[in-house]
């Protein structure tokens, strides 16, 4: 068993631990830069080749047979690894829309944000969402502009682009010498040196680095070396203070793809990136990292292991210091759960972990007593962090089975499905409970839930899409009333929570006109 830890050995393991996310836009990039991230840490030795599918390997962190077959990322990956001394907590998420609210949960367990942008597109949609929710809940963001081998648009473009749109201002770490598409090297700001890269063939392993005086840079790459300078002499230099309070981003500069860059984002990573902090608990009071031992539980998932179809929770460590087999208490009930079988990931391969420490990311095996956003504390150390939001779903359809012999793995796998917020569940008195509704944020969700179902239960399964398009929370004493509206209709979520199901905004604004006294809140839209 691991020796008792002291405050101070609490506090000194935090200091040394690096959470962050990788976030972006779909097609950014995110999933092949965490696999040259991991290949540069020396975690593996050689990337899977994540651009085309035919006779290559996918990468560590998309595990899922849909993942490998799409070549998107549907669910978020854990891996965790060693660099230059600190621990490395690394989450990347799905970029499509459809599965924002995975990466929205992702959020509220990391202390820092690396964000993609695609060198020739800048700020995207989703990008701009991102940016958004990263700034509402306080998590600083490193900006890493990647596919700069390509051709693209200007650096200062994409940094105007940040201050114009955005308000954020850009803080150049390395700049690029010659534009997207003809790129020669980066220039590094802290002592003007110029590094260049030589690709490993296919990127399959970290590029060859050469390190140039300025002089030495000058001398080679005249005018580009010239550009670079100037460029970069109009920017502002790194404040670390107003990179964590979210008006800065550092910026960075490279190529995932042929690992080019992407040491430079580590270095950057565990030398600005704020390491673990007080936590602010659901009655508003931080909890220090030295405090006993608390953690949150940010990500349910079943189906990594097809050999024992296991459900792995993932918490994140907030304060203390975890240890395998202890027993802790679970916030929502106030009953004892059992540790003993706690792992370290590395995407779906696992290892048995006997401590962890503020800002790793623990997975516990067979948690069926655990949902997204409980908490989990020490014996006779209460605390609960704030709930996760749920949020507002835009696609209604009525689930059933096509093998009526097999209605009970249908509502086992439903049930799994809700918990784990692939899906939310709705139950409404106009339908029987072997005809669930589900209800999601974008209609690849229901692919994902359908094809689980199939995969780990199975169970085929059948959808009737239903007109709705807006959901608003309700009371108990307007269900009758709403329920009698034309094309209204109301259900219960698996929480609880009263929704009223509306067709589309003219519907609604016609029945808040004639019944003004009615409750009909919006929803939490991922940015609350």
């Amino acid at each position: 068993m691991p020796t008792p830890a002291t405050t101070a050995d609490v506090a000194a393991e935090a200091n040394r631990r690096r959470t962050f996310a990788v976030i972006s836009h779909p097609d950014a990039g995110k999933s092949t830069l965490t696999e040259a991230l991991a290949l540069h840490a020396r975690v593996i030795g050689e990337a899977g080749a994540v651009h085309g599918k035919s006779g290559r390997k996918s990468v560590i962190s998309d595990w899922m047979e849909m993942e490998q077959a799409r070549g998107i990322s549907i669910t978020s990956a854990a891996l965790q690894f060693e660099y230059a001394g600190n621990v490395i907590n690394l989450l990347d998420t799905p970029g499509h829309a459809d599965f924002s609210e995975d990466t929205y949960r992702v959020l509220a367990a990391v202390d820092c944000a690396v964000m993609l942008l695609d060198a020739s597109k800048g700020l995207e949609p989703q990008t701009l969402k991102l940016f958004d929710v990263c700034r509402h809940r306080g998590v600083p963001v490193v900006t890493f502009v990647n596919k700069w081998d390509r051709p693209g648009m200007h650096a200062l473009e994409i940094v105007d682009q940040l201050s114009e749109r955005i308000d954020l201002q850009a803080t150049p770490i390395n700049w690029p010498v010659g534009e997207a598409g003809f790129f020669q090297g980066l220039l590094s700001r802290t002592d003007e040196t110029m590094t260049t890269f030589e690709r490993a063939p296919g990127g399959a392993r970290a590029a060859t680095e050469y390190v140039l005086t300025g002089a030495e840079a000058k001398a080679e790459y005249p005018d580009e070396w010239s550009t670079a300078l100037d460029e970069v002499s109009l920017m502002d230099h790194l404040d670390v203070e107003s990179f964590h309070t979210g008006s800065t981003t550092p910026m960075l500069f490279g190529a995932a793809v042929a690992n080019i860059g992407v040491r430079q984002l580590l270095d950057t990573l565990v030398e600005l990136a704020p390491a673990p902090s007080a936590r602010v608990d659901a009655d508003g009071v931080p909890r220090a990292v030295d405090a006993p031992f608390s953690g949150l539980v940010f990500k349910v998932q079943a189906g990594m292991d097809p050999a024992h179809r296991d459900r792995l929770a993932f918490v994140r460590v907030c304060s203390g210091r975890f240890e395998r087999g202890t027993v802790v208490t679970h916030a929502a009930t106030g009953k004892p759960f059992a540790t003993k079988y706690a792992r370290a990931m590395l995407g779906r391969d696992r290892d048995t972990v006997d401590d962890a420490f503020p800002g790793d990311i623990v997975g516990l095996v067979n948690a069926t007593a655990l949902t997204v956003g409980d908490t989990l504390h020490a014996e006779g150390s209460r605390v609960a962090f704030p709930p996760m939001p749920s949020f507002s779903p835009e696609h209604f359809a009525i689930a059933r089975t096509t093998d009526t012999g097999k209605a009970k793995q249908f509502r086992r796998g439903i049930e799994q499905l809700a918990e784990e917020g692939v899906v939310q569940i709705l139950h409404s008195d106009r339908r029987g409970d072997g005809a669930p509704m589900l209800a999601a944020v974008g209609p690849l969700q229901f692919e994902v839930a359908t094809a689980r179902l199939k995969q780990e239960f199975g169970v085929p399964v059948a959808l009737d899409t239903l007109p709705y398009s807006l959901a608003r929370r309700t009371s108990a004493e307007h269900v009758a009333l709403l329920n009698g509206e034309s094309g209204v209709e109301v259900t219960e979520r698996r929480d609880g929570a009263l929704l009223a199901l509306f067709p589309d905004k003219w519907r609604l604004s016609s029945v808040e006109r004639r019944h003004p006294d009615v409750h009909l809140e919006p929803l939490v839209a991922g940015t609350q």
